[in-house]
């Protein structure tokens, strides 16, 4: 009873969070539109980040290669493919990618799967930029994207989607085999876990919404470079985020992202020189003092408060 009253308060604050940011742009105007448009595309990212590496212990700096190769196919179908089919292909190039390195990929874990995933995103971004070398274009100018606000609909529904799948997930059976192999693989293979196999599914299944993400940013910026769309600083702010909030818990992505996100709105406006040792401090202090998390506070208090 207790967590169906959990999921269901779940929903309930997600859907009002969601409507909120569909009227952003009639209650605030243009300004928190990109806000706003940042803020569910940092959380759809983070989520599908969580629902793999915050669930099996498998740290990834690579997941931006996914949103990068979302990019590059909108923007090598933009005006060949209707949008609708070109965003979700754009996931799908990034799932099947996923899939493709998912088994020798998995076969390694802590530091030195850390290491090959950031070494993965740098080999696919290097690749296509000789590639576009070759067919001589070192850009990809978009004319006639969508709107700001258009684009801010779809991200929405792609945050709301993947906070979603996360909660489902982690409670499902597939969810709690991840969590088993986060705790030790040897042991959840002898009591019947299908380690290999829930691995490469989670793992492919984390990589389509942040392909769809990488399209969409593609046409929300009008304009596609290779270097931009393929930056590791990107990958740094999912781990950085996943890591304030607390990366095993659906609430975490979302209390992660609007932390960041609205500290980095005020640091840049009030200290802008300052603003990536406050980030710097700010990271140590959560991985030193709340290693759960904002989600790991907010269930202290709850327990504190109920005693």
């Amino acid at each position: 009873m207790t967590v169906l009253r959990s999921d269901l308060a779940f929903f309930a604050g997600l859907a009002i969070l969601a409507g909120f940011g569909l009227s952003v742009g009639s209650l605030f105007g243009t300004y928190w539109v990109i806000v706003a448009l940042n803020f569910a595309m940092w959380i759809a990212l983070t989520q599908s980040w969580a629902l793999f590496s915050g669930l099996t212990g498998y740290i990834s700096l690579g997941n931006v290669v996914f949103y990068g190769l979302g990019a590059y196919t909108v923007a090598v179908s933009f005006k060949v493919l209707p949008l609708w089919v070109a965003v979700p292909m754009g996931g799908l190039v990034a799932a099947v990618f996923a899939l493709m390195i998912a088994v020798p990929a998995l076969r390694v874990r802590g530091p030195y799967f850390v290491i090959l995933t950031f070494g993965i995103s740098e080999l696919v971004k290097y690749s296509i930029l000789n590639l576009e070398t070759y067919l001589g274009k070192s850009s990809r100018l978009l004319f006639g994207a969508p709107s700001a606000e258009a684009v801010l609909y779809t991200m929405i529904a792609l945050a709301v989607a993947s906070s979603v799948l996360m909660r489902l997930v982690k409670s499902s059976t597939f969810g709690r085999g991840l969590v088993a192999i986060q705790g030790d693989e040897t042991s959840a293979e002898t009591v019947g876990i299908p380690v290999t196999r829930f691995k490469v599914m989670g793992f492919t299944l984390s990589a389509f919404i942040p392909g769809m993400v990488g399209g969409l940013m593609a046409l929300r910026s009008t304009y596609f470079e290779v270097l931009q769309v393929f930056n590791p600083f990107i990958s740094f702010t999912i781990v950085t985020m996943a890591i304030i909030g607390g990366s095993n818990d659906a609430r975490g992505p979302i209390l992660g992202a609007a932390f960041l996100v609205f500290l980095s709105e005020l640091l840049w406006s009030s200290a802008p020189r300052l603003y990536m040792i406050l980030l710097g401090a700010f990271l140590i202090a959560f991985v030193l003092l709340a290693p759960s998390g904002l989600v790991g506070l907010l269930r202290k208090y709850g327990e504190g408060h109920s005693k």
